[in-house]
């Protein structure tokens, strides 16, 4: 049963680089502990192009952030240490737990040119875990189990689904995975979670007597549930089981407020490292006041 139909909204980061913004929504804030969706492109990125689409540094708090792509490739760094490429059917899962900064930088494409397209998740920590070590890992390969079925090539990117469990170490039951589905062909919505959605982030599916096209997530009740491609599909699948109340300011994630007002400060008064390469250019904080319960969403 589809429970509801959340439409992304577009937002442009500067120079035409657009992301659509699905979730947070105001009328589903979380699915599972999936906190943040945002799908990135497709744009087409020519040689040459100005550095501000780079995503500058910036700091995360209790969450971890997972980076797929379907074309193009970001450089990633982070103030452990970490600079590490990802390109398509792989994943950055970076941990941020009590504290990490890091920047995405579109260094391929401002030196040949590339079509950036991919999603952003954010994923958010139980409270238990919330101030656990920052860490930063990579997948390719074996940790991303792939399968096949009649019309259908699935790409399994976090936790376990299908039969299958993918590499990165996770905090908290869930699922997320890729779907390329053939027109015509059906696919499982993964059962056993308490919470689960699909995004259709290319094509048009079909359910229940519905058609659906692409930046649309339909997040889906209880019980067996399969979609179907109305045309070559790409669809994403995720789900998993809440983790608790969750306060959102700027770029951190938390069960408290007064840990948000903690990191902004923190932030502001430079004492949250930056990545090495990147330390002379960083994202400020809003403009504003302190964050308070009217600025968290």
């Amino acid at each position: 049963m589809i429970e509801m139909v959340i439409d992304q909204r577009r937002r442009d980061l500067g120079g035409g680089f657009e992301v659509g913004r699905v979730l947070p929504y105001a009328k589903r804030r979380m699915v599972g502990p999936f906190i943040f969706f945002d799908h990135m492109g497709p744009v087409d990125i020519a040689a040459g192009a100005d550095r501000g689409l780079d995503v500058r540094p910036h700091p995360h708090i209790g969450l971890s952030t997972v980076s797929y792509l379907f074309s193009g490739e970001i450089m990633h760094r982070d103030s452990l240490g970490y600079e590490q490429a990802i390109r398509p059917a792989e994943v950055n899962w970076m941990v941020a737990g009590r504290g990490i900064t890091h920047s995405e930088r579109l260094e391929r494409a401002r030196a040949v040119g590339d079509r950036i397209h991919g999603i952003q998740a954010w994923v958010a920590l139980p409270t238990e875990l919330e101030e656990t070590a920052p860490a930063f890992s990579h997948h390719s390969g074996d940790d991303l189990p792939q399968w096949e079925e009649t019309g259908v090539k699935g790409h399994l990117i976090a936790g376990s689904a299908y039969g299958l469990t993918a590499g990165a170490s996770t905090h908290s039951p869930l699922f997320y995975a890729h779907l390329d589905m053939a027109p015509g062909a059906t696919a499982e919505i993964p059962s056993g979670h308490s919470e689960r959605a699909l995004y259709v982030a290319a094509g048009e599916v079909e359910m229940e007597g519905r058609t659906f096209g692409a930046g649309k997530m339909l997040v889906v009740g209880a019980g067996a549930s399969r979609v179907r491609a109305a045309v070559p599909a790409t669809v994403m699948v995720l789900g998993g089981e809440p983790v608790g109340e969750r306060f959102i300011f700027w770029n951190f994630v938390s069960s408290s407020r007064d840990r948000l007002e903690q990191a902004a400060s923190d932030w502001k008064a430079g004492r949250m490292k930056l990545p090495d390469a990147d330390n002379r250019e960083f994202i400020p904080l809003p403009d504003g006041p302190a964050p308070s319960a009217s600025a968290m969403s």
